[in-house]
């Protein structure tokens, strides 16, 4: 994917390796757990320890969109994952690693609407393919938020062929934040609270004028609560005390680090240095505490409603691992 933290110039064939953060050295006596990882900025705090740290080598580490994390938890191809929310619902037998997340309290800046037209007014959304929470969360939206019943179809984060196609796109990630900068320095604020950008703003040619909404901001006017997009999730059978510690020290690292990785991505994404930095401690929290849990049960009341989820399944944490393979047993 093209403007992600991760240049894949210098991908290997068939594999997604981190070019900015690191390989792993090798510990031939290791056994190591299967780590597969969201190839975005937002997720490099959490995997700093593990890819430029103390842990670097630990873990057998790939990296991939949003989708496909959960896809590999799915199948087997990895141990332990970052996954988008919703797949915590949709793949059984999964536990939460505590306190480790990808949120938003209010403005996340890289989950955006690009509309041709009001919201209201939108008859159609093309959805970025690479992250399921977030066609959900524009789903829950449309439907109880906008109180809009768009055509809905997934598509190539291309957003000049998504806009060609629907009245609306969803884009997600490393390109949806390129927009957010691009658009802060040019844009005015339209009497229903959502930006208003031109088209050369956003590299076309033709005389549109845009409407940009924040998804989190979106939720947040809706719900009051912040949004979770993704969590650490893994088979019970592969947690212990020690990976626990290991995710923890890694997060605890990477905030540590944030300049460092701000520089990094600033010179991979070509986008000036503070405002990735300004958006990795302002807009992302790294956390799971009581208010952004309400958000993601919230999350998974309003999919369980619109049918989106099958079952609204409680959180099982990974500290309780053990019960849990007892109580599958």
């Amino acid at each position: 994917m093209e403007g992600t933290f991760y240049n894949k110039r210098r991908l290997a064939r068939g594999k997604i390796l981190s070019a900015i953060l690191g390989r792993n050295r090798e510990h031939p006596n290791l056994s190591k757990l299967r780590i597969s990882i969201v190839q975005y900025l937002n997720t490099a705090p959490l995997v700093w320890g593990f890819t430029n740290g103390p842990l670097a080598g630990k873990y057998d580490l790939s990296f991939t969109v949003p989708s496909q994390c959960g896809e590999a938890l799915r199948t087997g191809a990895a141990d332990i994952a970052i996954i988008p929310a919703i797949e915590y619902q949709r793949i059984p037998g999964l536990v939460v690693l505590p306190d480790l997340a990808i949120a938003s309290k209010n403005r996340v800046r890289s989950l955006l609407i690009i509309a041709k037209k009001p919201i209201e007014q939108v008859r159609s959304i093309a959805l970025d393919r690479s992250s399921r929470s977030t066609q959900a969360l524009t789903r829950i939206l449309a439907a109880e938020h906008w109180k809009i019943d768009p055509e809905f179809f997934e598509t190539e984060p291309d957003l000049r062929v998504m806009l060609e196609k629907a009245d609306a796109a969803l884009l997600i990630g490393d390109p949806a934040l390129r927009v957010s900068i691009a658009i802060e320095k040019n844009s005015t604020v339209s009497p229903q609270g959502c930006a208003l950008c031109e088209a050369a703003t956003l590299g076309m040619a033709n005389a549109e004028i845009f409407h940009i909404y924040d998804v989190v901001g979106e939720w947040r006017r809706f719900t009051g609560l912040p949004a979770v997009m993704a969590v650490w999730a893994a088979r019970p059978e592969v947690v212990t005390p020690e990976v626990l510690a290991d995710f923890e020290a890694s997060r605890c690292f990477g905030l540590s680090q944030i300049g460092a990785i701000s520089l990094e991505a600033a010179r991979e994404l070509d986008l000036p240095q503070p405002a990735l930095e300004s958006y990795l401690r302002h807009n992302i929290d790294f956390s799971l505490g009581e208010e952004n849990r309400r958000g993601l049960e919230r999350y998974f009341q309003e999919a369980e409603k619109l049918g989106l989820i099958s079952q609204n399944r409680k959180l099982m944490w990974a500290s309780t691992a053990k019960e849990a393979a007892a109580q599958v047993s």
